[in-house]
């Protein structure tokens, strides 16, 4: 996609291998997802790929996000910054883009439709939540919507800084990053600061008076240009006694998030200091964790020639209390004239392109910051000094505050990181046309656009034929089909009909049990297959059962299939699903959810305990290709719930640790994920289910029994067959190295809207073995 561009991917020279260490995950929010990459291991060929362990708790990816991740599929890190929820490895190795639009079409249709969007479910490895559509889905994600006044315009330059350096005359040989450490790219261990460096910015270190109670981390091993890198910020109050940790975020080197745990003062707090912080007396009252906690977990985490990176990185140490001696301050590392030092918000921007520490955030993101000092430093080690001397930091800095009236843009391609860029223009920039397919009736501000070549047709039949031919001539494509939308009936029916659903998915009946069973020993027995919504006692019967609703499906299960036809208390039990028109094929279902590309990879386990993130990362080495830990935690008590998710790069992989979990030395329960995250969230959002008796039941509207019944083709779930198979048609006619979307773009009407879906991944990107790195 990039032919004359500098490459985003640099092959390291012969000896400087920078080893990776296992991106370790720990709980905190709600989710944790980590990163783990295979050390030593190197890719024969490089390859486009794509990870989402960056993905919030909800999946939810925004318009303008998904514009983000567009453009840089069209011009990779050199020219805008890197998408914030997603990683696009090796971007200059993609072949092409491809965007499929079921215009029309919404999260509800998909898993309404479940079994018939076969192609989707197990080719797409990546899915995720879209909000409910504008009155043009294709402008926002192509980024037309973005045109601004003269006045907004002004102020997104004044925000936006240039990275080439502005035309001033530049003298190398002045600058204090060459003067430092001379125009030739460094290694590591360079770029540590010196005890003597230490002492004089007023790092802790052991023996000094004022750290008498200072904790070592007792990294003491030998640190080399391959020692492991992790980024650090932490979050300060005022309390009594002075500043006092509220915060600490700690990123491993794929840029995951391995440690983010909130801490309670030991003294009385006066200033929460929430305006840098974030943090408020209400997020900080449940919080049981103190000092001494993390100051455990950390020494616990870090390997013994780990090197921490920071900006002001003495002030993070002396509120962890904590003596580290392997340290790459970045506010230090970025030299500046006459001993100032540029601010970390400053450096985000004009070297990495990304904003952070935005005005309308209340306070820092320490997890955030941590990355993004992480990756100045990782961006100073691969350009080295002399590429950042070229960027003329100091000139930018004044700079900053210069209007748009009178500026002259750059006259290179980086004007497209100004924040009004659309994927047309990212296209021009590099001589490229975008190919749009629709039908004569579309009305999106696209198919006039300039530099987008429109072919309308009368149908989908003939979009689909068109796109046969079409798009092997362009690197940029979408390609729209148009479906009519649930009406809003049919609509508030499917949703209510999801939820009961899921609900008696998630449900099971067990018996017969004697009339004098133990019940606490019951509950015991079936907590532990996972969390359980209610339990209800069965008396109908000439002897007694229970009725068993669990959080999750994977849970319910687990519970048939260890407990079906085994003896309990003397008695052979079946624990079976209630049967009702709604889990009429379940059985089918469950298989085909095992199968879903997304679940692969992903193991479930029940009877996780708080120190099994510790002892996870004390036995990584066992665990080989594992990408992400999701550790779930009660929305209502921030607490970590018994069951996890542990997703691995392949089967074989998650197959491996199933097996081990569940021996004798972890004697955990567990089985293959069934649901993905962006699942739960959904179905969480749902109108509550009314509660029937299994059995009861629920009528199709007859706008949908009249349409079953007549096998009308533009009937959804024809629809949803037909066109899935037809796209995968046109997906095998790609090229190797095709970046696919797949958008559902959901629906809004004055009855209510409906949340998007989108897939997407890289064609034959699992052929590719790579563990999880930066490109």
């Amino acid at each position: 996609m990039e032919p004359e561009r500098e490459r985003s991917g640099r092959t390291p020279k012969k000896g400087r291998k920078r080893r990776r260490v296992p991106n370790k995950v720990v709980g905190s929010a709600e989710a944790k997802r980590a990163g783990w990459d295979l050390e030593g291991r190197q890719p024969e060929a490089k390859k486009a790929r794509l990870s989402t362990i960056l993905f919030a708790e909800n999946y939810e990816v925004t318009h303008d996000q998904l514009c983000d991740l567009l453009k840089y599929a069209v011009l990779g890190k050199s020219s805008v910054p890197k998408p914030s929820w997603c990683q696009l490895f090796h971007q200059n190795h993609l072949n092409n883009v491809v965007v499929f639009v079921l215009q029309g079409m919404s999260q509800l249709h998909f898993y309404r439709f479940y079994l018939e969007f076969g192609f989707f479910r197990k080719i797409f490895r990546h899915k995720f939540r879209l909000p409910p559509p504008s009155s043009d889905f294709l402008a926002d994600i192509i980024g037309l919507r973005k045109k601004q006044t003269t006045g907004d315009l002004s102020r997104s330059m004044e925000e936006s800084l240039p990275s080439a350096s502005p035309k001033v005359s530049i003298n190398l040989q002045n600058d204090p990053i060459i003067q430092k450490y001379g125009s030739k790219k460094v290694g590591l261990t360079r770029c540590l600061l010196t005890k003597e460096e230490m002492k004089t910015y007023h790092f802790p270190l052991q023996g000094f008076p004022d750290c008498e109670n200072f904790v070592p981390t007792k990294c003491n091993g030998s640190v080399t240009d391959n020692s492991p890198l992790f980024g650090l910020d932490c979050e300060m109050c005022l309390t009594s006694k002075g500043r006092e940790l509220t915060r600490i975020s700690l990123v491993a080197e794929g840029g995951c998030c391995v440690m983010d745990e909130l801490v309670k003062p030991d003294n009385k707090i006066v200033d929460y200091l929430t305006s840098f912080s974030g943090i408020t007396k209400k997020i900080l009252n449940p919080v049981t964790t103190k000092l001494k906690d993390v100051q455990r977990q950390l020494k616990a985490l870090l390997p013994p020639n780990a090197v921490l990176v920071g900006h002001s990185l003495d002030l993070d140490l002396r509120a962890l209390k904590m003596i580290h001696p392997y340290v790459i301050d970045t506010s230090l590392l970025y030299v500046r004239e006459q001993g100032r030092r540029f601010k970390l918000r400053f450096l985000a921007k004009a070297i990495l392109g990304k904003d952070i520490q935005c005005s309308d955030r209340l306070g820092h993101d320490a997890t955030e910051d941590a990355r993004t000092t992480l990756e100045l430093a990782q961006y100073f080690l691969q350009y080295g000094p002399k590429k950042i001397a070229e960027l003329n930091l100091e000139a930018l800095a004044s700079h900053q505050e210069l209007h748009a009236a009178g500026q002259e843009l750059r006259n290179t391609v980086e004007v497209v990181q100004q924040l009004n860029t659309s994927v047309l223009e990212c296209l021009d920039s590099v001589g490229q046309k975008l190919l749009f397919l629709t039908q004569e009736a579309d009305a999106s501000e696209l198919s006039s656009s300039k530099n987008c070549q429109t072919v309308k047709c009368f149908s989908n039949k003939e979009v689909f034929e068109q796109a046969r031919v079409e798009i092997p001539l362009f690197p940029f494509s979408i390609v729209q089909f148009s479906f009519e939308p649930f009406p809003p009936n049919l609509t508030e029916e499917m949703n209510k009909r999801m939820k009961i659903k899921w609900t008696e998915m998630s449900t099971v009946y067990a018996g017969p049990f004697s009339k004098n069973c133990n019940l606490t020993a019951l509950k015991r027995l079936f907590k532990s297959f996972g969390p359980i919504r209610s339990m209800t006692l069965v008396l109908e019967t000439h002897q007694p059962h229970l009725c068993i609703q669990y959080e999750v499906l994977e849970a319910a299960q687990l519970a048939i299939e260890s407990l079906d036809g085994i003896l309990v208390e003397g008695t052979c039990v079946k624990v079976r699903r209630p049967v009702t028109e709604l889990t009429l094929d379940c059985d089918v279902l469950v298989n085909e959810l095992e199968q879903d590309s997304e679940n692969r990879g992903t193991i479930y386990l029940s009877g996780v305990s708080e120190t099994f993130k510790e002892r996870l990362l004390q036995q990584c080495n066992l665990f080989l290709g594992l990408e992400a830990v999701i550790l779930p935690k009660d929305l209502k008590t921030g607490k970590q719930k018994n069951y996890c998710f542990l997703k691995f790069k392949t089967f074989g992989s998650a197959q491996r640790a199933l097996d081990i979990v569940k021996g004798k030395d972890w004697k955990l329960k567990g089985r293959h994920a069934l649901t993905t995250r962006h699942l739960h969230a959904w179905l969480r959002g749902l109108p509550p289910e009314s509660r029937r008796p299994p059995g009861l039941h629920v009528i199709p509207p007859p706008s949908e029994k009249e349409a079953l019944q007549m096998l009308k083709v533009d009937h959804p779930k024809i629809a949803a067959w037909r066109w899935s198979r037809k796209i995968e048609k046109l997906y095998h006619s790609l090229g190797s190295g095709a970046l696919c979307l797949i958008l559902l773009p959901g629906t809004k009407s004055t009855h209510g809207s409906l949340s998007g879906l989108g897939l997407m991944g890289i064609k034959d990107e699992e052929e590719n073995t790579t563990p999880n790195m930066c490109s």
